[in-house]
């Protein structure tokens, strides 16, 4: 067994890491799905999506071919609605929420309709909004991911000049940097980074990270306000012996590089056991299949009744030829010369529910041992606790602590999306980032 690169084709990547997603590919395809649409009242696919795009609207300008503005109802409520419309798990949000599903029958396909709607809008750069005239107000946004573009979108249109510090050197956030290829090309996040900056009044400094090349206090007497947006990134360790073995990763920095550096240059094992059962996880495990490893077999300390990430989410890997191990828990991972060999792990069961509100997971005495050359750690995230204690704003162990208005202990200061929340979907940040949006404009005087 070893690590290696380069081990598929050009072509076998670019099958492997093809759209999973792929949109409509005839005009008469979405037509006949927006047509089945029952334009129900008081829509619960709406009421289920956290930026509350009305569906029934745009699904009904589809059908009438009012493409333009199906793209204006879904932008309006969420300026990230075409990669959305990509990465959200629908399958628990508008989709799962259809009435369709009632009826035992197939819910309307609502992400690939509000692909269908946003695509040539994003590729164009469709003029839908029009920028009020600039009031002489500034805000700094930290941080270009869903959160503080969504937020820098809003104000943007309200005729506020801004300034958005990203500490990469692209947008996009997640979207970019943290979600699986197949599911986001770094093309598109580009498109739709510009597509949301050309309503103008938006200028994006890259390669400034906050603490380093930019400081708070510095901001506050720069600008107007600030918002916060930096989201969450650094990866939880699992403290067992052998994690500083060659071979032993965490999911964001594989997911990140796999992203970033192109997919010969990523090593990958032949045997790959991921760590977790998020969609993260998921993102990893796929992805070190689709990169060439020939066994990957996803570690979760307890079954598949509780595990986070969705059912289609997980038959995706199954499909990739994924295997799963439930009740067990890295123990100790192994290794020889400085390199992953095996990964020991406590075989649990399950006890009394624990502060998540699932069973516990509790060890039996037993363990099982894998053999493999490579150990994704994807169990989670945490904040930057750090960076905000160092900036004297309040917080929960790490996780902004807001007010009633969104701002934080700091006058003029708001923030919104992971580094708040501690980690939830795209579409949480965006609606995170236009509530921040509304009491800044409010804060700012210019709210009517």
């Amino acid at each position: 067994m070893s690590i290696e690169a380069n081990r598929l084709t050009a072509a076998q990547y670019e099958h492997n890491f093809s759209d999973i997603h792929p949109p409509f590919d005839k005009k008469e395809a979405a037509l006949v799905e927006a047509n089945r649409c029952l334009f129900c009242y008081d829509a619960p696919c709406t009421k289920s999506c956290p930026t509350s795009i009305n569906v029934p609207k745009f699904i009904k300008q589809i059908s009438t071919e009012n493409n333009k503005g199906a793209a204006h109802t879904i932008f309006s409520a969420n300026i990230f609605g075409g990669g959305c419309s990509r990465v959200c798990p629908v399958e628990k949000l508008c989709e799962g929420a259809c009435v369709y599903n009632l009826m035992h029958e197939a819910p309307i396909p609502i992400a690939r309709l509000q692909r269908y709607a946003t695509e040539k809008a994003i590729e164009q750069k469709w003029n839908l909004f029009e920028r009020k005239p600039a009031t002489g107000k500034k805000v700094a946004v930290i941080g270009a991911g869903p959160a503080g573009l969504s937020c820098a979108h809003v104000l943007s249109r309200a005729g506020v000049d801004i300034t958005v510090y990203e500490k990469e050197n692209a947008g996009g956030g997640l979207m970019t940097y943290g979600i699986a290829a197949y599911k986001v090309t770094p093309q598109f996040c580009k498109d739709e980074v510009d597509f949301i900056t050309s309503v103008g009044g938006i200028n994006i400094r890259y390669n400034h990270e906050l603490g380093k090349d930019i400081q708070l206090k510095e901001l506050q007497q720069q600008y107007d306000a600030v918002f916060i947006g930096i989201g969450v990134g650094l990866a939880n360790t699992l403290n067992i012996p052998g994690e500083e073995l060659e071979g032993v990763e965490d999911a964001i920095s594989f997911i990140y590089n796999l992203r970033t550096k192109g997919y010969p240059h990523i090593a990958v094992g032949s045997k790959v056991a991921v760590i977790g059962m998020g969609m993260t996880a998921i993102d990893a495990a796929t992805q070190a299949k689709r990169l060439g490893a020939e066994e990957v077999t996803l570690v979760y300390r307890r079954t598949e009744a509780e595990k986070n990430c969705t059912d289609t989410e997980l038959d995706i890997a199954k499909l990739d030829g994924c295997r799963t191990l439930w009740l067990a828990a890295p123990k100790n991972i192994i290794g020889k010369n400085g390199k992953v060999t095996a990964l020991e792990c406590d075989v649990m069961q399950l006890g009394s529910p624990d502060h998540s509100g699932k069973p516990a997971p509790v060890a039996t005495g037993k363990t099982i041992t894998l053999e493999v050359d490579m150990v994704i750690k994807a169990t989670g995230q945490k904040p930057y606790q750090a960076l905000i204690q160092q900036n004297d704003i309040a917080n929960n162990k790490g996780k902004i602590t807001l007010q009633t208005n969104h701002t934080t202990n700091i006058a003029g200061v708001f923030a919104g999306g992971d580094c708040v929340n501690g980690g939830k979907e795209v579409v949480d940040a965006v609606q995170a980032g236009k509530d921040a949006a509304a009491a800044m404009l409010q804060y700012l005087g210019l709210y009517h």
